[in-house]
């Protein structure tokens, strides 16, 4: 794109864009999405099999706990849920039809693309291994990749259709309406990881699937009432802040907010205590920066149009982005095995640079990928019955390949 064509674009985006849009609410949900792109390409690595070349997953945090850290910044799915409890309590305050109307429209809008994720994987895996001659490990590799990102769009979908009873509760208790969500993971991480944890069932740690990812939710539908305030979003970031260094520090929590290779315990699958209080941490942080974050974005179209770029392909970014480094990584492990950086064992902080070289690479990808994928996102106009059951079947033989 030329400098004079991306000056119109970006002039055409802010003429488009209503004077009303809470352009802070955007940005934060940007920034939310692109950290799990850039989170999964930089915490997420591989090894090659000596024998077959095929592909296992591998994590630097393995070899460098040091950097645990950087999870507590990538992992955004706080503010992610935040934003999301806020926009969808506006929408649906503001819907013309019923309720099983909106939540049929926003259901369709989370389920096509992750339909045509799958569908299209379905349809690859043959040709991989039989026509290509991709190993058998590596195929297996890629699915839990594809299936990875995935499991947040069934959580978000039943937490979005709980959005009628969140407003029904922010109105009526403000900010303590997520306390009880708070106190429920609470009460099972004690169980789990208590005196007494030999002696509880080990699907107890699934409880926390709900109330871990409604919380920030929650506190969106409070904001969008108008019963989160400045205030209340300061002792959001310093009582997220202090339990979450209370956790780490004299309760042993795993630093890390994602899964490594070989570790006992895990904060994020499902949620623990320390996921919410990073979630109350950032919402609060969230809430404090809006105005500011609103003013900038109003002041800079540059900055603006971006925003809107990832907000409409939100779900295309999320289902896609690690297709994208698996095109660059099966190829490679194929024609020259060990590439540093990107198929070679993220040990070495030698690793770590070449996978910040990759980065690019894996974003252009994902950019061509989306350029096509992105009509998973609109509705199906064009689509008659047989081409919508072929996806679907294909989407179910997926699952059947992934959880078989």
């Amino acid at each position: 794109m030329t400098a004079v064509k991306a000056v119109e674009v970006i002039e055409a985006i802010e003429a488009r864009t209503p004077a009303h849009r809470d352009r802070a609410v955007d940005g934060l949900r940007a920034l939310a999405l692109l950290a799990v792109p850039l989170g999964h390409w930089m915490l997420g690595g591989f090894t090659v099999d000596a024998d077959d070349g095929g592909l296992h997953n591998a994590s630097p945090l393995s070899a460098f706990g040091v950097f645990a850290p950087v999870s507590w910044v990538l992992q955004m799915l706080g503010v992610f849920f935040l934003v999301g409890g806020y926009a969808s309590a506006l929408s649906y305050r503001r819907r013309t039809g019923s309720t099983a109307d909106w939540l049929r429209g926003r259901a369709a809008r989370l389920g096509r693309p992750v339909l045509g994720v799958t569908a299209v994987w379905a349809a690859a895996l043959p040709v991989l291994r039989h026509g290509l001659g991709v190993p058998q490990d590596t195929l297996r590799t890629a699915t839990t990749l594809v299936v990875q990102p995935l499991w947040f769009v069934g959580v978000y979908t039943v937490v979005t259709a709980l959005t009628p009873y969140c407003l029904r509760a922010a109105r009526r208790l403000g900010v303590w309406a997520a306390a009880p969500l708070l106190g429920t993971v609470a009460v099972v991480d004690a169980l789990r990881y208590g005196p007494y944890a030999e002696a509880v069932p080990s699907w107890l740690g699934a409880v926390n699937i709900l109330p871990g990812w409604l919380f920030a939710y929650q506190l969106g539908a409070v904001w969008a009432v108008g019963r989160l305030g400045r205030r209340q979003a300061w002792w959001l970031l310093a009582g997220g802040a202090a339990l979450f260094a209370a956790l780490l520090l004299v309760c042993g929590y795993p630093a890390s907010m994602v899964g490594v290779p070989g570790e006992a315990r895990t904060n994020s699958h499902p949620p623990s205590l320390l996921v919410v209080a990073l979630a109350a941490a950032q919402s609060g942080a969230a809430i404090l920066l809006h105005g500011r974050l609103d003013g900038l974005l109003r002041r800079r179209p540059a900055l603006w149009a971006p925003v809107v770029v990832v907000n409409l392909s939100a779900m295309t970014i999320l289902c896609w982005h690690q297709t994208a480094m698996l095109a660059a990584a099966v190829p490679a492990a194929g024609w020259s095995g060990a590439v540093p950086g990107l198929t070679t064992a993220p040990d070495t902080l030698a690793w770590i640079a070449a996978r910040v070289a990759w980065l690019p690479l894996f974003a252009v990808l994902l950019a061509v990928i989306g350029r096509y994928a992105r009509r998973w996102e609109a509705p199906w106009t064009g689509a008659g019955p047989v081409r919508r059951a072929a996806a679907a079947l294909l989407a179910a033989g997926f699952a059947v390949w992934a959880f078989g």
